[in-house]
């Protein structure tokens, strides 16, 4: 674990406490980080899960692990002087995010929601939709035998029963747990481009691609080298999230919250 900030010392000036691990929330650090005004004006810490072995870190402080529940994270908002606190986990980490929501009743410290949005479906597309892992697992064997399973590895245990079909699977670490026995991993970090998502899925033979719709540009390539190759895909829904902390769609949305104050509608 990386070792934490200090407290933060009285005066002037914001800190703002990211919970990250997402493309959104590096972006923010980045633009916090590079832009002189913003710079001198915030100081930033970000979290992240300490899921990847070695994680890219952004600009600006860091600590990695977790903070021991709401109580936990309420504590540590107080303790270090925290103003600001941005939940830019990613959009199937539900539980920090009801996490944050309940220590911003708790703190009085205002926290902003920077959810990219969800994928849609569009011309060409054959998608089939899941409440959840094990709903996909249910219905993955009527739409292929060969698929390319970018679900996130700590999940593959939903899949294991799976017996008859081929699965691939990229991640940055190998996975870990019950896995299913036809198996085989591909250890990259993204992001990836169209070009290689074409390549991947034709070189392994893919004939069904099962996703979480986690949003964004970041990983959208391999849909598109789905719906050119005739593909079908399987997509997991995003869970439920609070409905208290303010609300944003892009970074840019983000840095206004972070200049004008915790206003509902950006």
């Amino acid at each position: 674990m990386s070792a934490e900030p200090p407290p933060a010392a009285a005066g002037p000036g914001r800190h703002v406490l990211i919970l990250g691990g997402t493309t959104e929330a590096r972006r923010l650090a980045e633009a916090l980080a590079r832009d002189p005004a913003h710079a001198a004006a915030y100081r930033v810490t970000n979290s992240l899960a300490g899921r990847v072995g070695s994680p890219v870190l952004p600009p600006g402080g860091t600590r990695i692990g977790g903070f021991g529940g709401v109580e936990g994270l309420a504590g540590w908002i107080t303790a270090h002087g925290v103003t600001h606190v941005v939940d830019a986990t990613h959009p199937f980490a539900e539980r920090m995010s009801f996490h944050a929501a309940a220590a911003e009743a708790l703190t009085g410290v205002p926290v902003l929601a920077l959810r990219r949005p969800g994928w849609s479906p569009g011309p060409g597309d054959a998608w089939t939709f899941a409440d959840d892992l094990a709903g996909a697992a249910a219905v993955l064997p009527s739409l292929g035998g060969r698929a390319f399973l970018t679900t996130g590895r700590t999940g593959l245990h939903a899949f294991a029963h799976l017996t008859d079909l081929w699965f691939l699977v990229r991640s940055v670490d190998p996975p870990e747990g019950p896995v299913p026995p036809r198996l085989e991993t591909v250890l990259a970090r993204g992001p990836f481009g169209l070009e290689q998502e074409r390549e991947l899925m034709a070189r392994h033979r893919i004939d069904v691609l099962v996703t979480k719709d986690s949003g964004g540009d970041a990983t959208a390539p391999k849909l598109t080298a789905a719906r050119e190759a005739g593909i079908p895909v399987l997509v997991v829904r995003r869970p439920p999230v609070p409905q208290g902390p303010a609300l944003a769609e892009s970074v840019e949305a983000a840095l206004r919250w972070l200049g004008a104050g915790p206003e509902r509608t950006l």
